[in-house]
Parts: C-alpha cells; sequence; structure tokens
C-alpha cells in the first residue's frame, strides 16, 4: 500500500537530487570555460588564444618574443611556457634589462672570472650560466645597450657565452624568452632595437 509520507520523502530527496545534480553541472561547466594555468586566469577568447599558442611552442627550442604593454603578464606567459615544457624541471631565471644599471647588466648576464676587474675576488655565474639547460627570460629586452643586443646575438648564434675575464667561451644550452612593451617594429625605426636581434628572436 501507497504511504504518502515516505512517497514526499522520496520526492523531496529526487529534487534535491535533481538541483545539486544541475549545480555540479553549471560548475563544472564553468570551471572548464574559466582558464587557470600557473597563476593565469581568463576565459576571453584572445586569453584563450594566448595560452593555445603557448601550448604550440612549450617544446621548442627556439627563441620566442612576448610582446604587450606592461602589466599585461608577459612574465607569467613566460613562466607558462617554461612550466609546461620540457624544461619544466630545469632552472627558469628572469632578468629584468631595464631596473639593472647598464653597466652592471654584461656581468649579470654572462657572468665574471676571478681577477676580471678591482673587487672580483671569486668567479661569478651569470643568468646565462645558471640557467642552463632551461630557460632564461629577458625582460624589456629592448633595455639592452647596443653593445649588450649585439652580444646577446652572438650567444643566438653560438649557443656560448664569454664570462668577462674568461679566455674562452662556455657552452650553454637554454632557451631564450624575451619581452617588449613597445611595438618591435617602432623600437627598430628608433634604433632602440637591433633588427638582427628582433628577427632572431622572433
Amino acid at each position: 500500500p501507497l504511504s504518502l509520507s515516505e512517497l514526499n520523502f522520496v520526492l523531496e530527496n529526487a529534487f534535491a537530487y535533481q538541483e545539486l545534480h544541475y549545480k555540479v553541472e553549471y560548475l563544472q561547466s564553468e570551471l572548464e570555460n574559466r582558464i587557470s594555468r600557473g597563476g593565469i586566469v581568463g576565459k576571453s577568447p584572445a586569453m584563450k588564444n594566448v595560452l593555445k599558442m603557448v601550448d604550440k611552442v612549450k617544446d621548442i627550442d627556439s627563441s620566442i618574443l612576448i610582446t604587450g604593454e606592461s602589466g599585461t603578464g608577459k612574465e607569467l606567459i613566460a613562466r607558462e611556457i617554461h612550466a609546461s615544457g620540457k624544461r619544466a624541471d630545469q632552472p627558469f631565471e628572469t632578468v629584468n634589462c631595464a631596473a639593472i644599471p647598464e653597466g652592471l647588466l654584461e656581468e649579470e648576464l654572462f657572468g665574471h672570472k676571478k681577477g676580471a676587474f678591482t673587487g672580483a675576488v671569486d668567479d661569478k655565474a651569470g643568468k646565462f650560466a645558471v640557467a642552463n639547460h632551461g630557460t632564461i627570460f629577458l625582460d624589456e629586452i629592448a633595455e639592452l645597450p647596443y653593445s649588450l643586443q649585439a652580444k646577446l646575438l652572438r650567444v643566438l648564434d653560438t649557443k656560448t657565452v664569454m664570462a668577462l675575464g674568461a679566455s674562452k667561451p662556455k657552452e650553454v644550452d637554454i632557451r631564450i624568452v624575451a619581452s617588449v612593451n613597445r611595438s618591435p617594429e617602432q623600437l627598430m625605426q628608433n634604433k632602440e632595437m637591433l633588427p638582427d636581434l628582433f628577427y632572431r628572436l622572433n
């Protein structure tokens, strides 16, 4: 025989289950639409396209140039390229080319040998040596003086770095990711960026 109280209890549970089921489906759908990787959060078509490009380049060894205005997350994208790729278990080093005085940049990038200059009491490894087998991110690369841009071009061509005071270059297996916050074409026109460096990075 039918028990109305039992039927009422079963129906209430069924409706509650159905409501929860719809909520879970909705939240799963929202999570799929919201991209969240390595601190990058976004669901716009533009952001999805950027992350598709990250997936395309994450395992290649070619240099990469990231362009975009200040504050748009260029370093986050560089870190995601490294963290999701085959070099993820290797070092990731960042150099803010705009924040380091010009006189110290070469030493910061390439290091020095003991006795290379007054005060060089020990060998110091540069960022390229520290990041060997990994990735180096050169933020605002157009802030490098032309002389250093030319040396960087040589690193890209020869896969070697020469520390200050060293007698021979050292081989490095490294991927370079660089960024600029202005149009590369404008930078080249203003003679702030070597065209050969741009084409080699890009």
